[in-house]
Parts: C-alpha cells; sequence; structure tokens
C-alpha cells in the first residue's frame, strides 16, 4: 500500500532524512524507532505531504504521490495523528471529530460508530471543549478525528508521549483492532520500545536521519532494537 523509496529531505541546507525507505501493508504496523531528533516526524511530514522531499518516490497503492498537496493525500486515504496531538482547543469533542469530514464525501460525513468503542469516553464529552480534556483523552479526541477520515493509512506519531499507563493501554487495544480488520496499513512511530514491541509486525530504527536497523516480527530480537536506538 505505502512504498518509500530512497527518500532524502532537507530543511534549509540540513539534511533530515537520508535514503530512507519504507513499506506499510493493510493489515500491519510498521514501527519506526529511535532518540529524539533522528528524522522520525519529518519522515511522516514527508509522507503526508507537509515537507517536500529532495529525491525518491514516496508510493501510495501503486501511484506516486510526490507532487500532491497533503489535503489531496488525505483524500486518498492518508489519516495522520501528530506528535503533540494539535486538537483544536476551543472547539467541542464533536466539533473536533466533525474536522474530519474535510476529505469524504457528503454521503459519509458521520463519525463511524468504531471511534465511540475504542473510546467511549469521547461520546460522554461530546459536548465538552478539547482543551478541557486531559492529555491522554486528547490524544484518544486525535486519533478518532483521524479515523472519522476513514484512513486507508493511519500514521501515528507518538501517541504515548505523556499519557498515562491506562490510556496508553486503550490506544494499544484501538491500534490492535484497527490492524486486525486487515484493511488499514498502520505507521507507528514511537520511543517506547515495548509498546512497539507488543504492536509491530516490522520494525526500522533510524539514526541521523537513515533507517539503520531493521527486522520483522519472526527475528524480533528487542535487545537488539534497543542497543540500535542507543547508537
Amino acid at each position: 500500500m505505502l512504498d518509500v523509496k530512497d527518500i532524502s529531505l532537507y530543511y534549509g541546507a540540513a539534511q533530515a532524512l537520508r535514503g530512507v525507505s519504507l513499506a506499510a501493508l493493510p493489515g500491519k504496523v510498521t514501527c519506526v524507532l529511535g532518540r529524539n531528533g533522528v528524522g522520525k516526524t519529518s519522515l511522516l511530514r514527508a509522507m503526508v505531504g507537509q515537507q517536500p522531499i529532495t529525491t525518491g518516490e514516496i508510493l501510495f497503492e501503486g501511484q506516486d504521490i510526490n507532487a500532491l498537496k497533503p489535503f489531496e493525500r488525505a483524500r486518498r486515504g492518508i489519516g495522520f495523528v501528530p506528535q503533540g496531538r494539535e486538537i483544536f482547543p476551543l472547539l467541542t469533542v464533536e466539533e473536533n471529530l466533525r474536522t474530519g469530514f474535510a476529505p469524504l464525501k457528503r454521503d459519509e460525513r458521520h463519525i463511524p460508530d468504531d471511534v465511540f468503542s475504542l473510546f467511549p469516553v469521547l461520546q460522554s464529552m461530546l459536548g465538552r471543549r478539547g482543551g478541557d480534556l486531559s492529555g491522554g483523552q486528547q490524544q484518544q479526541l486525535a486519533i478518532g478525528r483521524a479515523l472519522v477520515m476513514r484512513p486507508k493509512l493511519l500514521l501515528l506519531d507518538e501517541p504515548t508521549e505523556g499519557i498515562q499507563p491506562s490510556i496508553i493501554k486503550d490506544i494499544g487495544r484501538a491500534i490492535s483492532y484497527l490492524r486486525n480488520l486487515g484493511s488499514i496499513a498502520i505507521v507507528l512511530v514511537e520511543q517506547y520500545l515495548d509498546f512497539a514491541c507488543e504492536l509491530g509486525d516490522h520494525f526500522a530504527v533510524m539514526d541521523r536521519g537513515a533507517v539503520t536497523f531493521t527486522c520483522d516480527r519472526a527475528n524480533l530480537d528487542s535487545s537488539a532494537i534497543s542497543r540500535a536506538m542507543a547508537l
């Protein structure tokens, strides 16, 4: 579904990505791991079109999407949950969820039942402002908003950052459920190694803008991943 081929990305004279390749398949979770500042978020921004790449290709469902703007990629089915959540604090929970309607056809503009079955707290707080929610509740709202779009590819940028353990478990269960649907490809950027190892099917460790270590669940070695992350 998603095939990132040898992409490079610059911020001015600074190179953020160096020949990165990555794939994501329906029904699978691809985990991108690494310390802060190694290029993980830049990789996601390249995938959604927020930052232009200098070299390489990004293919989605076999088509080159390099020239597509972010809203055009969203219409193709790419959903993004950014680091920091970026909800609208003055809008209600329901209004935040409805912002996910933007790339949808008019007859698809309703909130899927899965959003509330995965995150029941959102249904009980539909009338509350997003800024009044706890950090964990805001993270659930951000994921719910992405699911409103009916994504074929879901990109999650450190969804466990600063979140209490009980909600981390809820988010983990949600990711497992979405993977098991078999129709959604998931790219999970994480620093929480145990969380990633529990959910991941494929693993890529980044350092200094490049992928330095890869493995899949069949030959998963969490100690090797940990060593690669510590380089």
